[in-house]
């Protein structure tokens, strides 16, 4: 089976907005789409920022809701069911007002509680995409494959880092199924990470896989998981 790519990118805000744009740039050249994770409470909600976004979603790109409070590290990681609903509550609204649309949800650090999921499904969601799989929510369909980023690495150095996640996205890819990797904005402001991460999709394609979105890659087949 062919490995689809999914390249997702966290952190854009004003300050880092060139840099968001120099890289969806790069994706576009080598026709990968970008899957943006929002969080209403960060910059993300600038109007520029919005406004970027919105016109990259008009060009294939796509939008996942990314928590709503950035304060609060893996925000939705141990929430109950009635605490996460309120905080999806707040934050699609905070999305309606950027004139901006998602039915996926990606959680900080990646990480989500079974109230969570359950809140998700209650609130219209079709997709999660946790730190080592992607559900879909209507199915229940599950597609396992773990995120690959700087910060999922546990080396110490700089060299290692960038040389892991290259490697990563070759066997990944020349496995098949899902192959997905994650950027934060403030990676990019280091050229080696930049390079890395640009050196991890083309290996990536070169070994067979082909761009996608989180929202319209192929859907996960049932799975008994939660």
């Amino acid at each position: 089976m062919d490995a689809c790519l999914l390249v997702s990118l966290s952190g854009i805000g004003p300050r880092t907005l060139h840099r968001c744009a120099d890289l969806a740039a790069e994706l576009g050249r080598r026709a990968v789409p970008l899957s943006m994770l929002f969080t209403p409470s960060a910059e993300d909600g600038s109007p520029q920022v919005a406004e970027w976004m919105r016109e990259r979603v008009r060009g294939g790109d796509t939008v996942l809701l990314h928590g709503y409070d950035q304060r609060v590290r893996a925000e939705f990681a141990t929430l109950p069911a009635h605490e996460a609903r309120l905080r999806l509550i707040a934050a699609t609204s905070a999305l309606d007002r950027g004139g901006l649309r998602t039915e996926g949800f990606a959680p900080p650090r990646w990480r989500v509680s079974r109230g969570t999921l359950d809140a998700l499904r209650q609130h219209g969601f079709s997709l999660c995409a946790d730190l080592s799989s992607v559900r879909d929510l209507r199915t229940g369909g599950v597609r396992r494959a773990r995120v690959q980023g700087f910060g999922s690495q546990r080396q110490r150095t700089e060299t290692v880092r960038c040389f892991a996640l290259v490697l990563s996205a070759a066997r990944a890819a020349r496995r098949g199924g899902l192959v997905r990797l994650g950027v934060d904005a403030a990676d990019l402001t280091r050229p080696g990470r930049r390079q890395a991460f640009l050196d991890a999709v083309d290996i990536a394609l070169e070994n067979g896989a082909v761009g996608g979105a989180y929202l319209t890659a192929s859907p996960a087949r049932p799975s008994a998981a939660p």
